[in-house]
């Protein structure tokens, strides 16, 4: 029997289906991390394997291509996913298409324009990271193109790249909090400072964190209940063994980010929460 996922207060937001009415409403989200395929990372094969899993989320990273072309990749070098080498920012799209991505020795997937991947599903919710400065604009231009912006959530580790994307849009998007955001939080959360992140907290819709950063543990019981008390969910990466999975759900988080996919489905399914699309 599946333990019943404990309520809480949500902040709305379009992006995040269990915070408004509907069958997820306050259960929470399975996130496929980079496609949940490591064989085959952030390539249309590893995100189409797990939207016919059941998968309604999806994690990806973006970088530009020297000709401003946003490209769903994770390295600032193309050498340990693809059959090449260097930068890929000093590549254009046509000099990047002709590459394959894989892993040990088996190279067949092409890489994939953000755009693509955008228009390929009309139901499937994207989690952008935001890997370069010179991602934003083509993101925000793409967003608006296809008024997409209840679909994504803008992510980064660099604040600035947040705020820059909320400047630019004509409506909002989800975001989550970059390091300085995150770190404050679980910082000076514990001495009783959440008040003084109010401003900080109003721009964010979620934290997204590991569960350990070097010596810091960073989810903890109460680390969730201070984030939820300000109307912010916890998502959690990358959790791969089913016990940690209901450790985690059981304590409370929003949401898990996987790169096995075949085991959170599995997880999310004993808690009847399966499939999320």
């Amino acid at each position: 029997m599946a333990t019943p996922y404990r309520r809480h207060t949500y902040r709305e937001v379009p992006y995040l289906l269990n915070s408004r009415p509907g069958p997820l409403h306050h259960s929470p989200l399975a996130f496929a991390h980079r496609g949940a395929d490591p064989r085959r990372e952030n390539t249309m094969g590893a995100f189409r394997r797990a939207v016919d899993l059941g998968y309604r989320y999806l994690e990806l990273d973006v970088r530009t291509s020297s000709d401003g072309t946003l490209v769903i990749f994770h390295d600032e070098e193309l050498d340990r996913a693809t059959t090449g080498t260097g930068k890929l920012s000093e590549k254009t799209w046509e000099e990047l298409a002709q590459l394959r991505v894989g892993a040990e020795g088996e190279f067949a997937e092409e890489l994939v324009r953000f755009e693509d991947l955008l228009t390929t599903w009309d139901d499937v919710h994207l989690n952008v990271d935001l890997k370069d400065a010179e991602s934003v604009p083509e993101f925000t231009r793409i967003v608006e193109k296809h008024q997409a912006h209840d679909r994504v959530l803008a992510a980064s580790f660099n604040d600035a790249r947040r705020h820059r994307v909320r400047r630019l849009l004509s409506h909002p998007v989800a975001t989550s909090g970059g390091w300085v955001a995150t770190a404050m939080i679980v910082l000076l959360g514990p001495l009783g400072m959440m008040r003084r992140l109010t401003g900080r907290v109003a721009e964010i819709d979620c934290v997204q964190v590991p569960i350990s950063h070097g010596r810091i543990r960073v989810v903890t019981p109460r680390f969730v209940q201070r984030c939820h008390r300000a109307g912010l969910q916890v998502h959690v990466w990358v959790v791969d063994d089913p016990l940690q999975m209901h450790g985690l759900l059981d304590m409370g988080v929003d949401g898990l980010m996987t790169d096995d996919a075949e085991a959170l489905a599995d997880v999310m399914r004993e808690r009847s929460v399966w499939p999320q699309r």
